[in-house]
């Protein structure tokens, strides 16, 4: 399970038990977790311990330190400081034993156990090329895991990191394309790393792409004030059917998303933490739930944000300051939720990356 604390922490426990029951009942989708960032601590240890006894001394104690430091819980200055706390986890989901371990680990983590997190989960994950695997490797591993479960709770996004290549880029639509094409539980492809890094111009083909074979398309996008306007509308004319965070949109940004109805995935643990968002007060949820905007409750990494989706709904029942005092009748009056407790898995698998868009909202 994951290990709570912080915000997601007291707002669960501001809440009376009648209240963590609603929580658990609601029905809930997980859209936007990334696999790398949400493996259980103590899966880590374990996987660590064994690659003490098959690695050189150096390698090992880098694994252990980074492993030591997600232990400890990770303070955040900034966003950036977030993307340094990976290599440890690489090293080891760097072969596909390892890799299908750590994603049952996850995938169990949301959806198993007497209160699942979610009814269903899209898990995503950077195709990754290593000594031991290839990209089509690494995807199809992560699909052997994801597939033991049905279609109705869980699929997979492909993502691109900012920072690729465009060949490499063009490889992993590829790849995408040629597993859904082979009836493999792929979905969409997202955009995802360092908010700073690339030319958004160059994924124009691979979107085209990706829309073409018939993949959604979800974005990270103006994750920090210092992402220009011009690369957010370019990426807004890729027709995204969901964006992740969205926190700085500027005028025209919003018009065009509110137009479109692109649904938001919101991780308020996450923001807060990266400093992006100062307060739980000043999170532009607030303007989507003002303009009745599809949004997606999300966790984001599980692992360096300490939280849970029931620990992210949390930060929206609890009363202010630990969160937004949404009373229960408003998180349930949901077109998702009411498909859900009509027990339309079915169509909620094809969710807002499909033909059909569900309006995952909370009003």
């Amino acid at each position: 399970m994951a290990q709570i604390s912080g915000f997601a922490a007291m707002a669960l426990d501001s809440l009376n038990p009648s209240q963590l029951a609603f929580i658990h009942s609601l029905p809930k989708a997980e859209l936007h977790a990334h696999l790398n960032g949400s493996i259980p601590i103590s899966e880590l240890q374990q996987m660590a311990n064994e690659y003490s006894q098959t690695s050189d001394n150096l390698a090992s104690d880098l694994v252990r330190e980074g492993i030591a430091k997600l232990k400890r819980g990770v303070a955040l200055d900034e966003i950036y400081d977030f993307f340094n706390l990976f290599p440890a986890i690489y090293a080891l989901t760097s072969n596909p034993a390892n890799l299908r371990r750590a994603t049952r680990a996850v995938l169990e983590q949301f959806l198993d156990g007497d209160r699942p997190q979610c009814t269903y989960l899209e898990l995503r994950s950077t195709p990754r090329e290593t000594a031991e695997m290839s990209k089509l490797d690494y995807v199809q591993a992560v699909l052997d895991e994801v597939e033991r479960y049905p279609a109705s709770r869980a699929s997979l996004i492909v993502s691109l990191d900012r920072r690729m290549t465009t060949r490499a880029a063009q490889e992993c639509v590829e790849i995408a394309h040629q597993l859904k094409a082979e009836g493999r539980r792929v979905v969409g492809v997202d955009l995802c790393g360092d908010p700073q890094a690339g030319d958004m111009g160059t994924f124009e083909q691979q979107f085209h792409d990706a829309k073409e074979a018939g993949l959604g398309i979800t974005l990270h996008i103006a994750e920090t004030p210092a992402n220009p306007a011009e690369e957010i509308l370019q990426l807004l004319s890729y027709a995204p059917d969901r964006l992740g965070h969205a926190t700085f949109l500027d005028d025209e940004g919003k018009a065009i998303v509110r137009g479109n109805k692109a649904c938001i995935e919101i991780c308020l643990s996450s923001n807060l933490l990266c400093k992006t968002v100062a307060k739980l007060d000043d999170h532009h949820i607030r303007y989507y739930l003002q303009h009745d905007h599809p949004i997606a409750i999300c966790t984001d990494d599980t692992l360096p944000f300490r939280t849970s989706l029931p620990g992210e709904y949390a930060l929206l029942l609890a009363s202010p300051p630990l969160g937004l005092g949404l009373s229960e009748p408003e998180q349930r009056d949901s077109e998702f939720a009411e498909l859900l407790d009509e027990g339309d898995i079915p169509f909620v698998a094809r969710l807002l990356l499909h033909s059909v868009p569900i309006k995952a909202k909370i009003r």
